[in-house]
């Protein structure tokens, strides 16, 4: 999450009421997790096993729950509880309606229709010539492009599934993010895109969603991407253009898959892949598969 205007250091920490370590008036740009933090933000890290990757990482001001070394040109703030105040930030920065309250700020572009039934939050902008489809649900801060089609009941900007265990329940991290449909995309019926968490996530140029597909939270689907029904794809991973999934495909959070693959129907990626077309439960190259089915047959 990008903040308005660029906020000092001691602001951060007075409405936190934490200690830091830094100038007064050290710059911060904004708040992002782990996997998308840039120079200028905030990232937060309450876990030991996390410390180095949060403190090496491109991320200018670190939320941390202990006073480390702080490295030369970064900033720190002390919390007990880091994952508490990151959610304490984005949401002093943010306004966080959940459909509340009237509409506003919509923009809407010249030629297209939206069924009467469609629910839409606070801060979206439609393009021109979409056709939106009865009761789909579109999320505050929501961007869609031109010459798009969303079909019925989906739901673009749900809450992203990032949460932690504290005293025995589900202790959510608070999405700030929004999702980005950009031109001539197409979704089917019954989509669900989560909003990143502080950032956002995007459906590329061109591509096109069957029906019952779940795409996670800042994950990032590129152009002339096409994905077939009951796919689930987990948040922070990054689809490069032209990709292939077939149905009921699965991915993890994190992965990267390049450009042009095709990924078969089933198939599990559990780890970043190379261009290839890929098959099984753990995803493998489709044609080593087929030989490993010949020499198990062989054995028989």
């Amino acid at each position: 999450m990008t903040f308005n205007q660029p906020q000092k250091l001691k602001t951060i920490a007075d409405i936190i009421q934490a200690k830091y370590i830094g100038e007064d008036d050290f710059p911060v740009l904004g708040t992002n997790e782990i996997h998308l933090v840039k120079a200028g933000e905030i990232v937060f890290v309450n876990h030991p096993k996390y410390y180095e990757k949060a403190l090496n990482s491109a991320a200018t001001i670190i939320l941390i729950d202990k006073e480390v070394e702080c490295l030369e040109g970064k900033a720190l703030l002390i919390s007990e509880d880091p994952f508490r105040d990151f959610n304490k930030i984005n949401t002093h920065f943010t306004r966080i309606s959940n459909f509340r309250e009237e509409l506003q700020d919509l923009e809407v572009g010249h030629g297209t229709f939206i069924h009467p039934s469609v629910t839409i939050g606070n801060d979206v902008k439609i393009g021109k010539n979409c056709h939106i489809f009865p009761n789909v649900v579109i999320g505050d801060r929501t961007i869609i492009g031109d010459n798009v089609i969303i079909q019925a009941n989906t739901v673009l900007g749900g809450d992203a599934f990032y949460y932690r265990k504290l005293n025995g329940n589900y202790d959510r991290l608070i999405s700030v993010g929004n999702v980005v449909i950009q031109n001539n995309v197409e979704i089917g019926n019954c989509c669900t895109i989560d909003r990143g968490v502080t950032d956002s996530t995007i459906i590329g140029e061109g591509s096109v969603l069957d029906n019952q597909i779940q795409i996670g939270h800042d994950t990032v689907i590129g152009k002339r991407c096409l994905i077939a029904s009951q796919t689930g794809i987990a948040g922070c991973c990054i689809v490069e253009d032209e990709v292939t999934i077939w149905g009921q495909a699965g991915m993890a959070s994190g992965v990267r898959v390049e450009k042009g693959t095709v990924l078969l129907a089933k198939v599990g990626v559990n780890r970043s892949l190379k261009k290839g077309t890929y098959f099984g439960p753990i995803a493998e190259e489709f044609r080593d598969y087929l030989r490993k089915e010949v020499k198990i047959k062989n054995l028989k």
